[in-house]
């Protein structure tokens, strides 16, 4: 009998009925600048309710659209928002389902993790939307694939990095890293405080990016440690806030998506 990892924030984050989702994730894909590049390796994508934060994750998504048969494998990191975390929390799940069906665990490369830091721990996995809200999304723009769902709590950056190396895989596999920018400051102060994020992540500087800057400053870190190493470009491709989505300018939460290619 298969493990179920059951959608959590279905109806709230994002539709819960499967063709509404269908046509919300379509209609962002489709509003989103194409662009043209090589394939991503990696992708920096925000993780609110779709009305705020969905078009920007769309900006990042759409660049998966050519390579729909070749991505059979995504790494998906995000920050803990209900229960502590103390290191990389893996889900004993089978498989993690929304109102779009049901995504297989990579059981064998969760297996292979044989790493101090990580281990399985389903109290983080089974509220937690950091992670789910980027199913749907992926689930309309690959065929099939496997995904190995990591809940990152506090985990220095050289942490991430080794298990991002340990699961890097060739070009079959896609990393995203979920993530928010800033939080509840004014439209101008968060313009501010986010564009200097964006910085410190085109300078691969992960040092500067701290919780306040990031929700998922932890992977962020990770990530850009190791495509540094890897001798990776990256592209800015959204940077936005709740204000110029959906939101009022009084309190605003920063949103941004970035890629990252060999």
């Amino acid at each position: 009998m298969a493990v179920i990892r059951e959608a959590a924030v279905a109806g709230q984050f994002y539709p819960g009925s499967p063709g509404e989702l269908s046509t919300t994730v379509e209609q962002y894909l489709d509003e989103a600048p194409a662009g043209t590049g090589p394939r991503p390796k990696a992708l920096i994508v925000p993780h609110a309710g779709y009305i705020y934060s969905g078009p920007v994750a769309a900006s990042a998504y759409v660049r998966l659209r050519p390579y729909r048969d070749q991505i059979t494998r995504v790494i998906l990191l995000g920050p803990c928002h209900r229960v502590p975390v103390r290191g990389l929390a893996l889900s004993g799940a089978d498989v993690f389902r929304t109102p779009l069906g049901d995504v297989p665990l990579d059981k064998k490369a969760i297996a292979s993790l044989n790493l101090p830091a990580v281990k399985v721990f389903d109290d983080a996995h089974t509220f937690e939307h950091s992670l789910e809200v980027h199913l749907p999304f992926l689930q309309t723009l690959l065929n099939e694939f496997m995904l190995v769902p990591l809940v990152v709590g506090d985990a220095a950056a050289e942490t991430v990095a080794k298990v991002l190396e340990a699961l890097w895989g060739g070009p079959e596999t896609l990393i995203v890293i979920s993530s928010d920018l800033s939080h509840y400051l004014d439209y101008d102060a968060a313009k501010k405080r986010d564009q200097a994020t964006c910085q410190a992540i085109e300078q691969f500087d992960a040092k500067s990016i701290g919780p306040d800057d990031a929700c998922g400053c932890h992977p962020i870190g990770g990530l850009l440690e190791l495509a540094k190493h890897h001798g990776m470009t990256v592209k800015t491709l959204d940077l936005r806030n709740s204000a110029d989505t959906a939101g009022h300018m009084a309190q605003v939460v920063g949103y941004g998506s970035w890629m990252f290619v060999h």
